[in-house]
């Protein structure tokens, strides 16, 4: 089995709402490129929005890298989402369903823990970095 090589597929800025729909449509298009299912590049377009959306409202800007991890057994589609804003004071707290500093339903971040295979969240004043991936069994042809 070959190790993965992670390609940078898309880099894309967040830099305003516009940037939220590009993260989407960029994840979704890679997702269907590597010939993931529909309801999956729905779940991954749907994490990106979130999270992209997340940097909008609580940083202001950011970035979105969506990755091609694959190997030759395994779909992998890793995103990394980073913005230099506040953080997040209370990681526990953030991942709680229900919880909203911001008025909404509060399923943001545990939404997107269940849609994602891996979800990795590391925050500090000024930097936030959130990875996640989705991983799926190569088809054999």
């Amino acid at each position: 089995m070959n190790a993965p090589v992670e390609e940078v597929v898309y880099i894309v800025p967040i830099l305003d709402s516009t940037d939220v729909l590009k993260a989407r449509q960029s994840a979704r298009e890679l997702a269907a490129r590597l010939k993931l299912g529909s309801a999956d590049q729905t779940r991954l377009a749907t994490a990106v929005s979130e999270l992209t959306r997340n940097v909008l409202q609580y940083a202001g800007q950011g970035q979105c890298k969506i990755i091609d991890a694959s190997s030759d057994t395994q779909t992998r589609i890793t995103v990394v989402v980073e913005d230099h804003g506040p953080g997040i004071p209370d990681i526990e707290l953030a991942m709680r369903d229900g919880y909203s500093t911001s008025g909404g339903l509060g399923a943001g971040l545990p939404g997107v823990q269940r849609l994602m295979d891996e979800f990795h969240l590391i925050s500090q004043s000024g930097h936030t970095c959130l990875t996640i991936t989705m991983s799926r069994p190569r088809l054999a042809l």
